[in-house]
């Protein structure tokens, strides 16, 4: 018998190493993204060498063996790296969402560490001393109110004003290419988090984008009465990726860009229910639990009737379950919310924005006495993170998707028409 039973787990073992190895082999043959790292390392740091180079960057910014950019072009013979430039989180991780970042040493490499998340957001001329070429290397979200592109045109204009060079390393969308969703930014709600004149889901890599920022001006003054600010760009584009794409159809590894990113699709629910988490006191969006942005759950909602009452609206691609957890931070910390998990089952046909919108509609429709703007605790940063108070204007009238549905949507062909100029793939 003990023989048999040693027989029947060697079996289990070798078929699960054979499964195994089958998978990692159709994942490298059928996929095989390079990232721009990566191609420009295959290039021999072209546009590095001899130059005194600068690296904004932070823990996304790896290879696909996880090395981390700062220490591949540290150890590159070819690449004079001199100074690290760290957004919201640090360089290596190390912040907080919303910590301010100090001027540092780096622990690894030695290398100063200019703060763009503390006093400024903006490299002054002195961080700037010395350096021939800025290098960007962060994962984005595809998501406009997601700070590092909002970095990255700070540190473009500032190179600009001081002739250096900008060089991008492209990443996907872990979006995908073709969804765009929302109205564009506008005044006077340009902020840290609405920096661009885009919708808040853009359907462009961060080097793509880069080069809309470039040549479309759109890093102008947020009154927009000054010139746009050209810096001289390059941006190194990555092998095999395609629009189709979502994060998941890359094969690459997922480093958590912030600490409530920490999923390959975890950038799909921030798009789904992040302008609605600015609401606070509303609803719980998982933040504080293990499914940040995954779920919309308060302390006296009935998720059975909130389910229902979303599933008459027949939104496409989306389906609900019930949950009830306890956040382990956070003002609801060890209290039982209840409140309805969601996940993208047609991820083609589903919106991914009007989610928290439909949400609210039905909270108001079951719940009159907790409206979303009636209980929230400010409303700024939603005003912001939307681009325009038009939507909460609109919205608080009757609390119905349909009062805002144009306007959220108006912007989105023609930006679609603009932004094609600007693929890379």
């Amino acid at each position: 018998m003990r023989k048999r039973f040693i027989l029947l787990l060697a079996s289990i073992f070798l078929v699960s190493v054979s499964v195994s190895s089958q998978c990692r082999t159709e994942v490298g043959t059928e996929v095989n993204i390079k990232t721009g790292i990566e191609v420009l390392r295959e290039r021999n740091f072209a546009g590095l060498e001899g130059r005194r180079v600068g690296l904004v960057t932070n823990p996304s910014g790896v290879d696909r063996h996880l090395n981390s950019t700062i220490d591949i072009l540290f150890k590159a013979p070819e690449v004079n790296l001199v100074a690290l430039y760290g957004p919201e989180h640090g360089v290596r991780g190390d912040v907080y969402a919303g910590g301010k970042i100090e001027d540092s040493k780096d622990e690894v490499t030695g290398l100063p560490v200019y703060s763009l998340y503390g006093s400024t957001r903006k490299p002054t001329p002195e961080m700037l001393e010395g350096i021939d070429v800025m290098v960007y290397d962060i994962q984005d979200v595809g998501v406009r109110s997601y700070t590092f592109i909002s970095t990255l045109g700070l540190v473009m204009e500032a190179c600009a004003a001081k002739d250096i060079e900008v060089m991008v390393l492209d990443r996907p969308n872990p979006l995908g290419g073709n969804k765009i969703e929302g109205c564009y930014v506008e005044q006077p709600f340009n902020s840290f988090v609405s920096q661009y004149k885009i919708p808040y889901v853009y359907g462009l890599t961060v080097g793509e984008l880069a080069q809309m920022i470039n040549s479309e001006g759109l890093n102008r003054g947020q009154k927009g009465d000054q010139e746009p600010a050209k810096c001289k760009l390059t941006v190194i584009p990555m092998e095999g990726w395609t629009r189709d794409m979502v994060y998941e159809d890359t094969g690459l590894p997922w480093v958590l860009p912030s600490p409530n990113i920490p999923f390959k699709d975890s950038p799909m629910y921030y798009a789904s229910s992040g302008i609605c988490g600015e609401l606070y006191g509303f609803m719980n969006i998982g933040i504080g639990y293990t499914l940040p942005f995954q779920v919309f759950g308060a302390l006296w909602l009935d998720p059975e009737k909130l389910k229902e009452r979303l599933e008459s609206y027949d939104l496409p691609g989306i389906s609900f379950r019930t949950i009830w957890y306890k956040p382990y931070f956070g003002s609801l910390a060890g209290k039982l919310v209840k409140g309805l998990q969601y996940f993208f089952t047609d991820y083609e046909k589903a919106r991914l924005t009007d989610t928290q919108f439909y949400v609210m509609q039905a909270v108001a429709e079951l719940y009159p006495d907790k409206k979303a703007f009636q209980v929230a605790n400010g409303v700024g940063l939603f005003d912001k993170v939307c681009g325009t108070d038009y939507v909460r204007r609109e919205f608080i009238k009757n609390y119905k998707v349909s009062d805002i549905i144009e306007y959220w949507r108006k912007d989105e062909a023609a930006f679609r028409e603009l932004s094609q100029t600007y693929y890379l793939y």
